[in-house]
């Protein structure tokens, strides 16, 4: 049993959540800040497995290379962080647990997540399947797991032994609905993604939340909302992606950008992200944001 911790630009409290990790379980840190060192990591206890990259290579090759670590060192399951995770020693003990039981009746269980509360959004927040044109939202209550079609990566726990069957993430959509293609592809071969409502997680989602007639809106950066736009029209033009999810999104997309264009400053920069998005989206130019020139 492991865990994987993302790192980019990381503070002390980073270290230290790290730091407590490692204290129970195999701990393994890809650092994608730029110009990382072996050296950047003096902050980290002797026991972490500690793997800087020099440069940004985007959520899904760092979660793949810590992945890759755990199996070297013959873990069985993967809890995948992001720097700013602060678990609490339930999770690290209910995950598994609920995995194993889960694994006695379904031998196919591929991932499950606890329900994640984000308090400026009010929480916790509900468990999704594919819906027409909508997401269905499961509330996150009960004693039992709930069936879903897609976890958010940090804080899940993967099943190491499915991993290789499934594939690892896609490294090319370097950040958002990286957790979304995966899930997609599990299921798609087969195996089970689970939601565990009595476990809980205190998780952001995004900067502060925007408010628009009563309802809390997630918000990003220009450039997250390039990766959300690109992204999400690349998975769209896609075969294997399901239409139930795709529906919801073309649903979603040009509420977004109206959203954005009226309620983020600055307005043009964040709808020249994300209409630049669209377009390498279209184009399936995927991988790290490359700035055109002004």
């Amino acid at each position: 049993m492991g865990a994987v911790v993302v790192f980019y630009h990381p503070d002390d409290t980073c270290f230290r959540n790290a730091n407590r990790l490692a204290e129970r379980l195999v701990c393994v840190v890809v650092d994608n800040t730029e110009g990382s060192t072996q050296d950047s990591g003096r902050g980290l206890a002797a026991g972490v497995h500690y793997l800087p990259s020099g440069k940004n290579e985007g959520i899904a090759t760092a979660f793949n290379r810590g992945v890759a670590r755990l199996k070297e060192l013959q873990c069985d399951k993967a809890i995948l962080f992001d720097q700013d995770s602060a678990p609490d020693a339930r999770l690290l003990v209910e995950l598994p647990r609920a995995m194993a039981e889960l694994s006695k009746v379904n031998p196919r269980v591929a991932l499950v997540g606890p329900a994640y509360v984000d308090d400026r959004l009010g929480g916790p927040t509900p468990f999704v399947r594919f819906a027409p044109w909508r997401l269905l939202r499961v509330p996150a209550e009960g004693d039992a797991p709930i069936g879903t079609d897609f976890l958010i990566s940090s804080g899940s726990c993967v099943n190491l032994q499915a991993w290789d069957e499934i594939g690892p993430l896609q490294d090319d959509l370097f950040i958002d609905f990286v957790d979304l293609e995966w899930c997609v592809r599990a299921k798609r071969k087969g195996f089970s993604l689970y939601g565990i409502p009595w476990v809980q997680m205190n998780h952001s989602l995004g900067g502060e939340p925007i408010r628009v007639l009563g309802r809390a809106y997630p918000s990003h950066s220009a450039t997250r909302h390039y990766y959300l736009f690109r992204n999400a029209v690349a998975l769209i033009l896609r075969p294997d992606i399901p239409w139930l999810w795709k529906s919801g999104e073309l649903v979603k997309l040009p509420i977004r950008l109206c959203i954005y264009a009226l309620f983020l400053k600055p307005r043009w920069r964040h709808v020249k992200m994300a209409c630049n998005g669209i377009m390498d989206g279209l184009r399936g130019r995927l991988g790290p944001l490359r700035e055109r020139p002004r």
